[in-house]
């Protein structure tokens, strides 16, 4: 180490990357010596001990920083943590995975520094840069989609937009921070959708590897998260953006429900209400499911026993939303209120109480550890 003055923080998002961890620190001291940046490591509360062994590793190299999240999850959150956790005047977001190569950090830093770019990115698509290493042809497919998409939403022409390797002023990052939306993994999108004026972007081409150790963290919902992101800059102060994905859900769930109904119904001659019972138990687990896999995925039920005790709290929370959805419906409907309108509104009133205890009592509950 060096009494160089610091200069550049390193912000790792990390879930469940403890093997990566101590590799990782002695690759960026290969790329940038000894002394004038820190590594900040903000862990989910993973369940492999990263923040454990973050601190271990802090105890004898002051460079490192780790705040470990309880109760809180998400790639874009974390990296906000970040930007506001550091003195350093330069901020760089990159994952801790090793698919990110630190080499790169002293192209990025010099861009910004030198004020060719607001915003400098490490791009797997443009000119010159490689997947070959990845091998993930799906997600590279996408990236057309995301860009054009990114394009209409930024004004920011980008090969790379769902890049999470780039750096930039840390005073930028502070300023826009109280505006980001920090919702999902596409923390550079919000980044240049938040600005109130354009950010110059300069992109360099990087050779995108395989994880070193480790599961990945993204899945197919990555197209959801996406666009959800777009969704919540440009709807999300009017409604929500999670509020806006659990009605998506429960519209989709009245579809699950006509359909179990109509089949019991037709198809096997039950009586209408032992079809409505098991079509309304059919609806509300679905439900769930779609619900924890994408209004939610920050925040996912994993193991057997929490997707268990999860599903019965749902459950509860939903069958307490449609009494209030039919109480609040019938009383209208006895003061005259027209049917349909009183239906709506019950169905309104059963939505934003079910999206509420939902909220609290199953996504938020069970992952506190």
């Amino acid at each position: 180490m060096t009494g160089a003055p610091l200069d550049l923080a390193i912000i790792l998002p990390t879930l469940n990357e403890r093997d990566n961890l101590a590799p990782l620190i002695e690759r960026i001291e290969g790329a940038l010596g000894a002394g004038g940046w820190e590594v900040l490591i903000i862990d989910d509360n993973s369940s492999d001990g990263t923040a454990d062994e973050a601190r271990r590793l802090a105890l004898t190299d002051g460079r490192i920083r780790v705040i470990q999240r309880i109760g809180r999850r998400g790639l874009s959150s974390a990296v906000i943590e970040g930007f506001c956790a550091t003195a350093a005047p330069y901020c760089a977001v990159m994952d801790a995975d090793h698919q990110h190569d630190p080499a790169v950090l002293s192209d990025l830093l010099q861009a910004v520094k030198g004020e060719h770019a607001d915003v400098a990115v490490a791009s797997r698509f443009a000119a010159g840069a490689s997947t070959e290493e990845w091998g993930n042809p799906e997600r590279e497919r996408l990236s057309g989609f995301a860009n054009m998409l990114a394009r209409r939403m930024t004004g920011v022409e980008l090969s790379d937009p769902m890049s999470g390797f780039f750096l930039m002023r840390s005073e930028t990052a502070r300023d826009l921070a109280p505006k980001l939306s920090g919702i999902g993994f596409k923390i550079l999108l919000d980044v240049l959708a938040t600005s109130d004026k354009p950010l110059k972007v300069k992109e360099f081409p990087i050779r995108f590897a395989a994880r070193r150790s480790g599961e990945s963290k993204l899945d197919r919902a990555i197209v959801f998260d996406f666009l959800a992101g777009l969704y919540d800059k440009s709807f999300g102060r009017i409604v929500p953006t999670r509020f806006a994905m659990f009605g998506t859900v429960g519209a989709l769930g009245v579809l699950v429900h006509m359909a179990v109904l109509y089949l019991l119904l037709i198809a096997a001659g039950a009586a209408f209400t032992l079809g409505q019972a098991i079509a309304t138990f059919a609806a509300m687990s679905f439900n769930f499911w779609l619900n924890n896999f994408l209004t939610y995925r920050d925040r996912r039920l994993k193991s057997a026993c929490e997707v268990l005790r999860g599903w019965v709290s749902f459950i509860a929370a939903c069958s307490v939303g449609a009494f209030a959805n039919v109480a609040v419906a019938t009383t209208l409907h006895d003061r005259g209120v027209y049917a349909a309108v009183a239906a709506l509104v019950g169905i309104g009133i059963g939505s934003v109480w079910n999206y509420a205890l939902s909220s609290r009592f199953v996504w938020g509950r069970f992952t506190q550890s």
